[in-house]
């Protein structure tokens, strides 16, 4: 049948089961949005106060539930204010679509009012861009897109759409095609194969050669990476680690692909890893890392790594083995995949005296007994008394890696951090689309003073649509991480950190219409944090700390895994 461009594209949005989007609109995507109007009682359209807020939370949503988030933004400074959060989406592998319009075909290269090529852009930073200059390919364009984001590898697909391809003149053929029909069709699988999107179906062969790898170790070790998180693999990894009975690190993204609270696990691994976790990657004589990159802050020095053990590194994306670290052996495919087919070949281990020697060295639950507020006092009362399903989200920095030493994830989408780019302001974007992901869920805000200054603007998202995130500020009054480095490495030389200055952020929170909460002291943090979670409204706790902090323990950059500069 015959309908409007813009309406196909509202359809295919449809086909593909999508019920949220975030956006902010403008000239070039006016079109897009008057169509939207049509479909306000079948998309719900978040609007936020900055594109970057719109592109985080589209990104929050997509982690939080597992689904392609979408997110739409008009031409030049709108598109630009994306790239942020598609660099963001695109090193943690998150599936996003976003929706852009450029100017009209006549004007494209002469330098018209908001004209950008965005899709030359992006390309660098997504996996698929699409110049749309032909209406008619609309339905094609949409369904690849998605195929593109969600199959393989995930990650982020930028489409833009000519003015004049939008216009409500313009007609085109189109036949709604079912998400699940649509995600079977011939020509989605075919183009997956041919793009190499398609998870490849992993080597049995190969597969039986890690199971004989693994009946000859002795001192085994299982690296959680972020790849389980996104292939929602967690289940067959706990069987994995249990079968194994070995130690198991966790990586920044590997947050909620393995019990944090399980018996076997050892904590974060790399810069700021725990002593048990850098004390087995050296020590291991059999290392399998799942879905996990062995980036700069895990494979600090890539030479030295687990030098007495074979490497076994399993992943969805041929072009991440071997590319930083050398490995003995290596697995195609899905984390999933892999493991529902190891599984079953492997019986019950048990290394009692290698997994005693590395659990020894676990360092207790951080504690603190003195007056003073600190962020272990801050994050035992969260702890304490949030639910323990919460989502928590955080921005980067030192609250970042207190947040993912100090609470146990459990499941996948349960933390929310941006571990591959390290973006600051990505927190409360990601929040907002989490809370709207899941809103049954209770979702906590975890930043510093500095990054909260890059997206407290939407606190007026939080407020409009009466989101009940709480937004916990680390506030230190310096760039706390950044300070951390100079004082160890710079000779306490502090260029440039310093934060004194304002906002009042008690008094930015009532401004927004929203509770905000001065915290000095442990009672203050018990008492701010039970009324806010009580409050039925977004609220934001100033939580004063002492700006020496620091983030322990510490090797650093290039250093080999064991020689922490602070422990």
């Amino acid at each position: 049948m015959k309908i409007r461009a813009t309406q196909a594209i509202m359809e295919c949005l449809l086909e593909q089961g999508v019920d949220t989007v975030f956006g902010y609109p403008g000239g070039t995507i006016l079109n897009v949005y008057d169509e939207l109007y049509n479909y306000r009682d079948k998309l719900h359209h978040i609007l936020t106060s900055h594109e970057q807020g719109a592109a985080h939370a589209a990104d929050g949503y997509a982690r939080s539930t597992g689904k392609v988030g979408v997110c739409f933004a008009t031409s030049g400074p709108g598109t630009t204010n994306l790239t942020t959060g598609i660099a963001t989406a695109h090193m943690d592998s998150s599936p996003v679509v976003f929706l852009t319009c450029n100017v009209t075909e006549p004007l494209l290269g002469k330098d018209a009012f908001q004209e950008v090529d965005i899709t030359g852009i992006a390309m660098p930073i997504t996996k698929a861009t699409y110049l749309v200059r032909d209406a008619a390919t609309i339905p094609d364009v949409m369904r690849q897109a998605f195929a593109v984001a969600a199959t393989g590898r995930p990650g982020p697909v930028l489409i833009d759409f000519l003015k004049n391809v939008t216009d409500p003149s313009v007609m085109i053929d189109y036949e709604f095609i079912p998400w699940t029909e649509n995600r079977s069709c011939s020509s989605i699988q075919s183009l997956a194969r041919s793009h190499g999107l398609k998870a490849p179906e992993p080597d049995a062969q190969d597969i039986a050669i890690l199971a004989d790898m693994i009946a000859r170790s002795e001192r085994p070790m299982l690296i959680c990476g972020g790849g389980v998180v996104r292939g929602r693999a967690h289940r067959q990894f706990r069987e994995l680690a249990e079968k194994l009975d070995a130690p198991v690190a966790i990586t920044v993204m590997g947050g909620g692909g393995f019990p944090g609270g399980h018996p076997l696990a050892t904590g974060m691994i790399g810069m700021h890893g725990s002593r048990a976790s850098n004390v087995a990657c050296d020590e291991c004589d059999l290392l399998i890392a799942v879905g996990c990159r062995f980036s700069d802050r895990v494979a600090l020095q890539p030479d030295t790594f687990a030098s007495q053990a074979k490497i076994v590194h399993i992943d969805i994306d041929r072009s991440e083995i071997d590319k930083n670290v050398l490995t003995d052996h290596h697995i195609i495919g899905s984390a999933r995949r892999v493991l529902e087919m190891l599984n079953p070949l492997l019986p019950q281990y048990s290394h009692p005296e290698w997994k005693a020697h590395i659990l020894s060295l676990r360092e207790g639950a951080e504690t603190d007994e003195g007056d003073a507020l600190t962020h272990v006092k801050i994050l035992e009362a969260i702890r304490r008394l949030a639910p323990e399903d919460t989502i928590v989200a955080t921005d980067v920095g030192q609250h970042q890696m207190w947040s993912i030493q100090h609470f146990h994830f459990s499941y996948p989408g349960q933390l929310l951090t941006s571990g591959g780019f390290g973006t600051m302001g990505f927190g409360l974007g990601a929040a907002i689309g989490a809370q709207l992901g899941n809103p049954d869920k209770r979702v906590i805000h975890v930043t510093g003073d500095g990054c909260f200054r890059m997206n407290c603007h939407e606190l007026s998202t939080v407020e409009h649509y009466r989101l009940p995130i709480i937004s916990v500020v680390f506030n230190n009054g310096t760039l706390g991480m950044v300070r951390q480095w100079q004082s160890l490495i710079y000779h306490n030389r502090y260029s440039a950190t310093t934060l004194d200055r304002g906002p009042d952020f008690v008094k930015l929170a009532e401004a927004y219409g929203l509770r905000g909460y001065r915290v000095t002291t442990p009672e203050e943090m018990e008492s701010a944090f039970r009324d806010a979670l009580s409050a039925g409204c977004g609220c934001v706790l100033d939580c004063r700390l002492d700006i020496d902090e620091m983030v322990r323990p510490m090797v650093p950059g290039g250093a080999h895994i064991t020689d922490f500069l602070i422990k």
